[in-house]
């Protein structure tokens, strides 16, 4: 899949393969956490649309995307519905915060930025998602890799819009969120999430 070799290239590094063992081994709290990370880039997606009413291509594309979340958060469910496992609260992964709390406060800065680490989360799931497929059983996997192509779109959809509204290059800016994406991946976190680090334990 192209598409899966330019995220490769894009995000810099790989899931470490600690976490795709403890993937393996914590299938519900992996799904669950799933379910949440649909509906956040749901939500993401929505505010977007409410803060930049003036922008047709973001407000297109963010529509589009939100629908598709939210179809992704609905097949989770049903997957975690014929499973036997129950959907509830969890804490949040360290991940999306870790990069956010570098999100510029003036505009146009924030709008970018908030873009830019659109595209990392969208291209690390499409990255885990390919990487967990051949582990899990068949129809896990099968889901896995459907979701691929639409995750793939989001990656490259946030970050066009990026390189559109910024008016200048953002390779530099693109390489600082490169950095610190990978430093939450790679460093060890204490606890197991769809976006969390290398296991600790």
């Amino acid at each position: 899949m192209e598409v899966l070799e330019e995220i490769k290239g894009f995000l810099g590094c790989e899931t470490p393969d600690r976490w795709i063992d403890e993937a393996v081994s914590q299938q519900d709290i992996l799904l669950i956490d799933h379910a949440h990370c649909e509906k956040k880039a749901a939500s993401t997606a929505m505010t977007l649309m409410f803060r930049y009413v003036d922008r047709p291509d973001l407000l297109n594309k963010m529509s589009r995307l939100a629908r598709e979340e939210l179809i992704h958060f609905e097949q989770v469910l049903e997957l975690m519905d014929a499973r036997d496992i129950e959907y509830g609260h969890l804490s949040s992964a360290r991940y999306a915060g870790g990069l956010r709390q570098h999100v510029r406060t003036s505009e146009p800065g924030r709008l970018i930025d908030i873009l830019i680490i659109g595209a990392y989360i969208e291209a690390r799931s499409c990255e885990r998602f390919a990487k967990l497929a051949p582990f899990l059983d068949s129809e896990l996997a099968k889901f896995y890799r459907s979701l691929l192509k639409s995750e793939g779109r989001h990656y490259q959809d946030y970050l066009g819009l990026a390189r559109q509204y910024a008016g200048e290059p953002i390779d530099e800016r693109i390489e600082f969120f490169r950095v610190k994406e990978n430093e939450l991946i790679l460093a060890s976190d204490d606890e197991f999430r769809f976006h969390s680090g290398e296991p600790s334990w």
